[in-house]
């Protein structure tokens, strides 16, 4: 039977490698249509937590998995990868210090499926990354061991463009963009995604899809950029940036709202412009617009950082020595995920400056190991109350939307539009 054939039959059997917050939802889609899904990962908790039914993120509930125990086999044993017709590659691709691309996660990857691969199979990657990293850096990794992409097997890109916890638009109701390295490999991969998208989008090469995703990202951060600069311009004013938003977006046409915040989170727009630029170097263009953008937002840390100095000066305190609590260590409101969070950089400020600094977050109630702020794992989530000197609003979290701030008495710097009312207590970052 031909790759065509089990993907329409849905005998063919799906490998899905990273279990993160992409490759999770993925398995899920791929077992409600009826395919037999293996999810790969070196992290062995996971997999533990998966092999009893748990989940570690916190929309994706264990009740969302439990229909799908006999369909889904979760393992980090990668010599299952020759039984597997279909393997989707969802690991991480962040920054170096140096802000250049570390790729080392995509390519180990390869390299592991470079050992298993065989005739007939297709390879998607998923990851965000820069043009030309399935076709060129991808396909080289592949072909190592003799067989050639296009020919051997299929080969192709499709980016993942998950928005966490949005009500209105899911994994399988968001377009697909899928590039091929050929019209053959093209057809394969919108035929596997097609059998869990309600629209796939078919382009001309991987390159094209992977300067997409770029483009969606770049686009976001830009405009971010614009009402971060514009936030500040306003401030000074005495203008309220988000009532000025607010009156702009009514607006029916030429106009979308983007919002300003303490700085940028997730594992798309702090990082995934940086991949442009690194890229564009190697035709000897500087990518001026997106480094502008890039610099503002990694400096409005250090704005918010000077908005508590104040408002703890207005109260006759001093920075350091002083307690503060910050609301939120997620990037985004209602969801566990803190990949990159500004409020991490906030704490490092923070007490670098001689700050207590606690959080409290419902989403995150201890701080997981990561790779960029290792020193803060373990630490608690802390409750609200009077004993601080000064909290700090990061991520508007709805359990915050319905606390009286005015009642604790204490300084508040809002960085998310939480506090409504007029206080000599609120300041606005």
């Amino acid at each position: 039977m031909t790759l065509l054939a089990k993907i329409n039959s849905k005998s063919a059997r799906i490998a899905v490698i990273g279990l993160g917050y992409v490759g999770l939802p993925l398995v899920i889609e791929f077992c409600k249509a009826g395919f037999n899904v293996t999810g790969f990962d070196t992290d062995e908790r996971k997999i533990a937590m998966l092999r009893d039914g748990k989940s570690y993120i916190k929309h994706i509930s264990p009740s969302l998995l439990a229909p799908h125990s006999s369909l889904f086999t979760p393992t980090n044993d990668f010599s299952n990868l020759p039984a597997m017709d279909c393997i989707i590659i969802c690991v991480p691709t962040p920054l170096s210090k140096n802000r250049e691309p570390d790729m080392r996660y995509v390519f180990n990857t390869a390299r592991t499926i470079a050992q298993y691969l065989r005739k007939e199979q297709l390879v998607v990657l998923e990851s965000t990354t820069y043009p030309g990293t399935t076709d060129q850096d991808v396909r080289a990794i592949l072909e190592e061991g003799g067989l050639k992409a296009g020919t051997d097997f299929n080969l192709a890109f499709s980016p993942e463009r998950e928005d966490l916890n949005n009500r209105d638009f899911g994994l399988s109701t968001i377009p697909k963009v899928v590039g091929g390295y050929t019209p053959e490999c093209l057809k394969a991969a919108t035929a596997m995604y097609g059998a869990i998208v309600e629209r796939t989008v078919p382009v001309s090469s991987p390159r094209v899809a992977e300067a997409a995703k770029l483009l969606e990202n770049i686009y976001r951060s830009v405009n971010i950029a614009l009402v971060n600069e514009l936030k500040m311009l306003f401030d000074r004013m005495d203008i309220d940036v988000w009532e000025v938003i607010e009156a702009a977006k009514t607006k029916p046409f030429g106009f979308q709202a983007f919002y300003p915040g303490p700085g940028l989170g997730g594992h798309c727009i702090p990082i995934d412009p940086f991949y442009l630029t690194w890229k564009a170097r190697e035709f000897e263009f500087n990518t001026r617009f997106i480094e502008l953008a890039g610099e503002i937002n990694t400096a409005m840390p250090d704005y918010v950082v000077l908005k508590v100095m104040k408002a703890l000066n207005a109260a006759g305190k001093h920075l350091k020595g002083s307690k503060i609590l910050i609301l939120g260590l997620a990037y985004k409101a209602n969801v566990d995920d803190d990949r990159e969070s500004p409020s991490y950089r906030l704490m490092e400020k923070l007490e670098d400056l001689g700050a207590e600094v606690s959080y409290n977050d419902p989403c995150i109630p201890v701080i997981r190991p990561s790779r960029e702020y290792a020193k803060f794992a373990g630490r608690k989530s802390q409750k609200i109350d009077n004993t601080f000197d000064l909290i700090l609003i990061s991520t508007a979290h709805d359990e915050y939307l319905d606390i009286d701030f005015a009642a604790l008495n204490t300084p508040v710097v809002d960085t998310r539009n939480v506090l409504k009312d007029k206080n000599p207590l609120f300041f606005k970052a």
